[in-house]
């Protein structure tokens, strides 16, 4: 007699959406959804087809406000259960290719952010990513680690504790006063190799992604360019978001079987958290024997560029930004009065500024700058994926356009339907009659 056993299959469970949690990002857990199981509503918000979903969890990790989850029912948390039972034997015949992966994993502990800075002031995009590495290490139950390297640059050490660093790795030497990629490589590959970070987080800048590339090459393990989210999944992997295929999708990626796993965002992508009157915390002396002369690039001359009337719109609180709608680079004039009116800057999409409407510095988008202001205005912008990832985390985002089914209007707080040569000079002129009455 033969004795046949069935092994027990894993349940998927379904997805569910958490009320109050959607922030309406333009559909990007439709667009994960290989089974069309997600429909969306009127608010934006999407509409689970349980018939259609197969718990695959793809929309869960594209949702950048965790606004869905994977619930199961009694019969299969029964079963669940019973799995968690057979867990410890399981483990013993692991395929040895997990039983590696997870050895290595083992031995990466902690989350760094490293301290972009030039002449000892720190890029606001480092403590923007102390923030985030905050709510990363809280997730794993690690310490939060910066670090700095560079020349007289201490004091950079007790910045990073007051926004929320517990532990600082310096390495101070004249070597490392002006930004070279050998000495800088030198110093943070050291670093990492005796310490083993499991998380490192940079900046998305020119010496940032220069110094990233680099490290991630002779470390020997992967890095996201240019990421909008982070998270942690359950097998302490770091979730990393990005927008791909010519930013048509917002794709997940996740380097689940080497350590460190590195990341860099841009400036502004990140909240940047409350600077704490009082911190503490340690700092890591490390000194390296990096000899100058064997340094082949030398620094003569810094020369600082003279942005002239250039306006960084990255900074600005209120942004007027237009795009194809505006139909010629005259018609950005009455943009330039309603951003006079409210003490903003005017912005524009790419397809202005391939037209030439616009300087290039003014873009907006996956290739021009991300922003965070407290208003943005857009006006003629039609909302696609490669301008929403530049502007969606704008505390209000206020649309005008004459489409009603435009994508921008689903990541507005308020929309406007119609012309806008009608509607921006009316909203320019109310707010002069207000300032003459004040």
């Amino acid at each position: 007699m033969t004795e046949v056993t069935t092994k027990i299959k894993k349940p998927r469970g379904k997805v569910r959406l958490l009320e109050g949690k959607c922030i309406a990002c333009g559909a990007r857990c439709q667009g994960s959804c290989p089974v069309d199981g997600i429909e969306m509503n009127a608010a934006g918000e999407p509409e689970i087809l349980l018939a259609k979903c197969i718990g695959c969890l793809k929309c869960v990790k594209a949702c950048p406000g965790g606004a869905l989850e994977i619930f199961y029912s009694p019969e299969e948390l029964e079963i669940l259960a019973a799995l968690d039972g057979q867990k410890d034997l399981a483990e013993e015949d692991a395929d040895p290719e997990e039983k590696a992966r997870r050895a290595l994993v083992a031995q990466y502990r902690g989350i760094w952010v490293f301290v972009e800075q030039t002449d000892g002031e720190a890029a606001r995009v480092s403590w923007e990513l102390l923030g985030k590495g905050a709510e990363l290490a809280t997730k794993l139950g690690v310490e939060l680690c910066a670090v700095v390297l560079g020349d007289r640059v201490e004091h950079l050490c007790q910045e990073a504790m007051y926004y929320g660093a517990h532990k600082v790795y310096l390495v101070d030497q004249p070597v490392l006063l002006h930004y070279r990629t050998y000495p800088y490589l030198d110093a943070l590959c050291h670093l990492i190799e005796k310490y083993r970070p499991e998380v490192v987080l940079m900046g998305a800048t020119g010496l940032g992604r220069d110094l990233a590339g680099a490290v991630a090459t002779r470390v020997g393990t992967g890095l996201t360019a240019d990421c909008t989210g982070l998270d942690i999944d359950e097998n302490r992997n770091l979730m990393q978001t990005r927008p791909a295929f010519g930013g048509n999708i917002m794709a997940t990626i996740m380097c689940d079987r080497f350590r460190p796993q590195m990341a860099t965002v841009r400036a502004h992508v990140m909240t940047l958290p409350e600077r704490r009157p009082i911190a503490s915390g340690s700092i890591v002396h490390e000194t390296l024997p990096i000899n100058e002369a064997l340094v082949f690039t030398k620094v003569l001359e810094v020369i600082r560029e003279n942005r002239g009337n250039q306006v960084d719109i990255a900074g600005a609180e209120f942004i007027v930004s237009g795009g194809r709608g505006m139909m010629s680079k005259e018609n950005f004039g009455i943009l330039q009065e309603l951003a006079d009116e409210l003490g903003g800057v005017v912005a524009a999409s790419r397809s202005a500024v391939d037209a030439g409407w616009m300087p290039a510095e003014r873009q907006v988008g996956q290739t021009g700058k991300t922003v965070r202001p407290k208003i943005y205005l857009a006006c003629g912008i039609s909302g696609a994926i490669q301008h929403l990832v530049g502007m969606q985390d704008s505390d209000l985002v206020i649309a005008i356009n004459r489409d009603p089914q435009a994508p921008i209007f689903e990541v507005a707080g308020y929309g406007i339907v119609g012309d806008l040569f009608k509607v921006v000079p009316a909203i320019t002129s109310y707010l002069r009659e207000l300032k003459g009455v004040r």
